[in-house]
């Protein structure tokens, strides 16, 4: 039988993977690039005479008071999306967060205004940190809203690939500014150009988005007047299960992408020994190989199901991470080897980065989805993600050792993996236009009807029911 979510009026499954990527792109371009930028940053905008382990400390500090104000865009981003529907949450995050990354390529720095400087420099993550709040989990139920129930996975996959392309896409540009400008022109000026390249893009992404119409699904509540008007209270009342799962699934793959995204670069020019065009050229080439993975993750998703891989690939985050920090250390940087080593955790990263986009939409019920994966989702980004990259410089400072970033990956995805274990659901198949699935005891249940093609091996218990969804 043929699977499609569609109705009448509703935009066209490509022209939704469009929207998404390129908001997505942008979004994920802007946040990244301070990453790449943290070690200028912080000669820039600290004092002179602070020592560089302890510059680049602070620079990924403020790094992570981005991820701080997570949690307030995801209070303040998910309800929009469940009153005022999908497309205007995604609006309001890539206006904000263009917004806030262009004033970063334009703030004075310390050798002009003090500390007013670093303070500047907060406030204008604080409102990148709003605005991605409710940017991947926005994106996600715009995205698995709109697609076929069938193929769920293979175009969840465009959002992690979307991230990888704009990291990568970051690591070039920053790559090319390496190469053709002087160090003093960099620090004088080169380093604005990234954030400022914002402004355009973030009206492509806003024009493009504001052309969609709403998703399927979201017509479907409004249809039927279920709408919520305190979804977050809802949330917490009916859906804290599948929140802390949430917290459980996302804190393995943010703290992995983070890793991969922002970490690794800075800490093969600053543990290593790489030069920075040479860093930054292996962070692109290991970002390509996890690119082109995410939908061969989706689409193994799809037939084999989500718990299985993200199972998969957090026993991958207990057993890879330490090889792969001793193969980039103990090898003079070479390039072959280190990246190598970065593609053998692209791999567990591709499983529980798709899966879980996937299930951040499958896991809660249609009229307060928003709302309840935005909330699990960015507690575990921001309290145990975003200080990773922070976490993992301190720890090679401290220890001495270069190895001992690879045990914040392990010890978490240890911590995670019982709970994952134990109480992750199968999830796919499942009617995502269904509402007030915690009454009905689903939310942590298996549509097993609507499972029996997607998984194989399943047998449904009774026949399934008519829905909006046709399959």
């Amino acid at each position: 039988m043929s699977t499609s979510t569609s109705t009448a009026g509703a935009p066209s499954k490509a022209k939704v993977a469009v929207a998404v990527a390129v908001g997505n792109f942008m979004e994920w371009f802007d946040f990244a690039v301070y990453g790449f930028f943290a070690v200028i940053i912080g000669q820039l905008f600290f004092p002179a005479d602070t020592s560089e382990f302890v510059a680049i400390l602070s620079s990924l500090a403020v790094f992570a008071v981005g991820f701080f104000m997570r949690p307030l865009g995801g209070f303040i981003l998910g309800p929009i999306g469940d009153k005022f529907g999908r497309r205007t949450a995604l609006a309001v995050s890539i206006l904000a967060m263009g917004i806030a990354t262009t004033i970063i390529g334009l703030l004075p720095i310390y050798a002009t205004v003090g500390i007013l400087a670093p303070i500047l420099l907060v406030v204008c993550r604080c409102i990148q940190g709003l605005s991605a709040g409710g940017e991947w989990t926005g994106s996600a139920a715009y995205l698995i809203e709109s697609t076929p129930t069938a193929h769920r996975g293979k175009f969840g996959s465009v959002i992690s690939a979307t991230a990888a392309l704009a990291i990568i896409a970051g690591s070039l540009f920053a790559l090319l500014l390496n190469t053709i400008l002087s160090t003093e022109d960099l620090l004088a000026w080169g380093w604005r150009v990234p954030f400022l390249m914002a402004a355009p893009l973030a009206l492509i992404g806003l024009y493009i988005r504001m052309r969609l119409g709403e998703t399927p699904v979201y017509k479907t509540v409004e249809a039927k007047d279920e709408k919520e008007q305190a979804p977050v209270l809802r949330a917490f009342k009916e859906n804290w299960r599948p929140i802390l799962l949430t917290v459980a699934i996302a804190a393995v793959q943010g703290t992995g992408f983070y890793y991969l995204a922002t970490f690794i670069v800075n800490y093969l020019m600053t543990v290593v020994g790489v030069e920075r065009p040479v860093a930054l050229a292996m962070s692109a080439v290991g970002l390509t190989v996890y690119m082109i993975l995410c939908p061969v993750a989706g689409a193994l998703s799809d037939r084999f199901g989500r718990r299985r891989l993200n199972i998969i690939g957090t026993i991958g985050y207990v057993l890879l991470p330490i090889p792969v920090f001793m193969i980039m250390s103990s090898t003079g940087g070479g390039f072959a080897p280190v990246v190598l080593a970065m593609i053998l955790l692209t791999m567990t990263q591709a499983l529980v980065s798709v899966t879980t986009v996937v299930m951040l939409v499958e896991l809660f019920p249609a009229s307060n989805r928003s709302s309840a994966s935005a909330i699990g989702f960015n507690f575990a980004l921001a309290f145990i993600a975003g200080p990773a990259s922070y976490v993992g410089v301190w720890l090679a400072g401290v220890t001495g050792d270069p190895v001992s970033p690879a045990w914040y990956l392990v010890v978490l995805a240890l911590i995670a993996l019982p709970f994952i274990w134990r109480w992750l659901p199968e999830t796919a198949g499942r009617d995502i236009t269904a509402d007030h699935q915690a009454e009905r005891g689903e939310a942590l249940g298996l549509d097993l009807a609507h499972l029996e093609e997607h998984v194989p091996g399943t047998t449904p218990a009774a026949p399934a029911a008519t829905t909006t969804e046709q399959r």
